[in-house]
């Protein structure tokens, strides 16, 4: 108990200087880590300190996670737009790479086919394209890039790939116009590939064709093929024609309805081959070859119109 009216000495007043605080602080401390690193003594303190701490951190972190993630989101953002650019104008080039190859492989094939039939015609022809259909819309023509120039005649047939689709009815120097089967004023003669049964197949003006003066009973059956006969001479015999679609049949009419669907055709192929004839036709007889009857009636016919000559 402090003494009244005696004061402490100096020392105890002011306490220990500051230098020796800071050695004895420092020894202190040196002394606490080593033993931490001993003993390991302050990890369960550590550790409830980081676990208390924890929501600070997050907390402190959260706006400058929230800015980098801001950015890298619309960074990414328009490299995803770049790159869904060059991948649709990749997509768009495979595209138009891929329909190229196809039209290719069509055009490939389609050679083939003409190829094919060419060799088993066995008669001279000439390969031409398919420029553009006539405008006519009552008659079904096209018109081809081979004229007299090229040896195009009229009346000459014309096949594709697949079978026969008309036939030149004009021909100009560069160009030739073709009536196709389906015309309605265009007329063939064939025959049953299965019966053997001949006929005449003419057009229809609708895309079809149709057998006519053919008996209700004749042996024509659906799905039957039918090829050119040859009986014309212009036509090679053995072409595919037609299919047969529709047979209508009553008995109480002599001829039955017979309907048919071409086999080749102007929207299946642009490459076509204008045949020639397998053989010359025979020329149309002179009137002085004519037959002695009808010479002598001819010759009776001009000395009865001749006036009697006068004695």
């Amino acid at each position: 108990m402090p003494v009244p009216g005696h004061q402490p000495p100096p020392f105890f007043k002011r306490g220990l200087p500051l230098s020796a605080k800071l050695t004895i602080y420092l020894a202190l401390s040196l002394a606490l880590l080593v033993a931490d690193l001993r003993l390991r003594y302050l990890d369960t303190l550590r550790q409830g300190v980081a676990i208390l701490t924890y929501p600070l951190q997050i907390a402190a972190a959260t706006p400058a996670e929230f800015v980098r993630n801001t950015g890298n989101y619309f960074s990414g953002l328009v490299g995803l737009q770049r790159e869904n650019e060059r991948l649709s104008a990749n997509q768009l080039v495979a595209a138009q790479e891929l329909l190229r190859l196809e039209q290719l492989k069509a055009e490939n094939s389609q050679l083939r086919g003409l190829l094919d039939m060419r060799a088993r015609v066995k008669v001279n022809s000439i390969a031409a394209e398919i420029l553009f259909t006539a405008r006519d819309p009552f008659s079904h023509r096209v018109i081809l890039d081979k004229g007299t120039s090229q040896g195009v005649g009229p009346g000459l047939a014309v096949v594709d790939a697949e079978g026969v689709i008309g036939q030149v009815t004009r021909v100009f120097p560069l160009h030739s116009e073709v009536t196709l089967l389906s015309d309605k004023e265009q007329a063939i003669p064939v025959v049953v590939a299965r019966s053997g049964l001949r006929a005449v197949m003419f057009g229809t003006g609708t895309g079809l064709m149709e057998l006519r003066f053919l008996a209700a009973n004749a042996d024509v059956q659906l799905g039957d093929q039918i090829l050119t006969s040859g009986l014309d001479g212009v036509f090679v015999p053995g072409l595919p024609v037609a299919t047969v679609v529709r047979a209508d049949r009553d008995s109480g009419e002599s001829f039955g309805r017979i309907i048919c669907k071409p086999i080749g055709g102007v929207a299946k192929s642009g490459s076509v081959l204008v045949l020639g004839r397998a053989e010359p036709l025979p020329e149309r007889p002179a009137a002085e070859n004519a037959s002695p009857e009808r010479s002598a009636a001819g010759r009776i016919g001009r000395k009865q119109s001749e006036p009697e000559s006068q004695p």
